[in-house]
């Protein structure tokens, strides 16, 4: 067998789930209480990047992409990201608001998955978090068009001294294309892994006097 065959005979890798289980009773009624749980355990459990999420938005055409972006903030009113403005996803999310977010923690046998619509922040909201940043990534984000074609990463390193030494004294600005985003969710699904591959599945959909939870097959 060459080493390709081997690469590509992967349909054996599998494993058992017997983290636990959901159960209906232990579900709170609001899905973002259920998520903050989830989300610390993440954070107690020491798993790299427990804020990571894939972000999936769609073109003009109806393509579909994703990426993986850090979660900023969280409340009643939504999920917050940061990003350029000038990236294709905010292009895309300005044509369409419609967005997926999905957060993968795998050593836990979890998995969350969110929809809703994006709303851009106010300017003050951009600036409070900017100003908190690393100074050198105030500086990246000065850096990079995000998203367009470049010749080499010298260009971005040899952009970055340029900018350091240009912003050396005092407080580096916010850039007029640097922002964020608020997911407005209004469906959330938990996805807990099971023995025998039975799954447990909750899909919490915004409800005009609440939440509906619903339980999914797997």
């Amino acid at each position: 067998m060459s080493d390709s065959d081997s690469l590509q005979n992967i349909a054996h890798l599998r494993r058992e789930y017997t983290r636990g289980g959901l159960r209906r009773k232990d579900l709170p009624d609001n899905p973002l209480a259920l998520f903050e749980q989830w989300l610390q355990q993440a954070c107690t459990a020491q798993l790299p990047d427990p804020t990571a999420m894939t972000v999936a938005t769609v073109d003009s055409s109806g393509q579909p992409y994703q990426r993986i972006v850090l979660l900023k903030h969280y409340d009643e009113q939504g999920m917050v990201f940061y990003t350029n403005l000038g990236s294709r996803k905010a292009l895309q999310l300005a044509d369409n608001p419609r967005i997926s977010l999905h957060f993968p923690w795998h050593f836990l046998e979890r998995q969350v998955m969110v929809l809703g619509e994006v709303e851009k922040l106010s300017p003050l909201e951009v600036l409070k978090y900017f100003s908190s940043r690393p100074r050198d990534s105030q500086i990246g984000a000065w850096v990079s068009k995000q998203s367009s074609r470049i010749s080499a990463r010298g260009v971005l390193e040899g952009k970055f001294l340029e900018l350091k030494q240009k912003f050396q004294q005092g407080e580096v600005p916010l850039p007029s294309f640097w922002g964020g985003y608020r997911v407005k969710f209004h469906s959330v699904e938990f996805w807990q892994g099971g023995e025998h591959r039975l799954h447990d599945r909750f899909l919490y959909q915004r409800a005009d006097n609440g939440w509906t939870i619903d339980r999914l097959a797997p």
